[in-house]
């Protein structure tokens, strides 16, 4: 097995897509590449991500940066719908280099590569949200979500 983060804006509606995905066997909701250890007031520049637990036999890091465009505005800097801020930004992050040039890669291919605003970075810190952020959409499924009902549920 081997782990990714994803970062998508809030991280509910992020991680009750990507625990759907096929090949995708874990994920937890935390906060990615802060400026400090832990989460302090305006969360230290961490952005919210999806720590993504997946088994490369079945699903590469290049459908997984496919998936995550499926439910983000990749132009869109520090926002996702209602959600604005650096905390909201895009990001791909992972300690193996590996898996980002397969991310950069993947970027690279598109014809809008100039204009994708994603961040593609080494994982530097994460922290575990809360338990009250964890599988959050499915236990409040009325919370707001900038990710529409029929694409969180596109692959379960």
């Amino acid at each position: 097995m081997e782990t990714i983060y994803l970062a998508g804006g809030c991280l509910w509606g992020v991680q009750a897509f990507v625990r759907t995905l096929p090949g995708v066997v874990d994920t937890e909701a935390g906060r990615a590449n802060g400026t400090s250890a832990a989460l302090g007031g305006e969360y230290d520049g961490f952005a919210e991500c999806v720590r993504t637990v997946f088994d490369p036999a079945r699903v590469t890091v290049a459908a997984l940066v496919g998936h995550l465009f499926e439910i983000i505005d990749p132009y869109s800097v520090d926002r996702q719908g209602d959600d604005v801020g650096p905390r909201y930004r895009t990001g791909i992050y992972s300690t193996d280099p590996g898996h980002l040039a397969e991310a950069r890669a993947a970027i690279d291919a598109r014809a809008d590569r100039d204009r994708i605003a994603v961040e593609v970075a080494p994982l530097t810190n994460y922290v575990r949200s809360a338990d009250e952020h964890q599988d959050r959409l499915e236990r409040c499924p009325d919370d707001y979500c900038h990710i529409p009902a029929e694409v969180l549920t596109r692959y379960a």
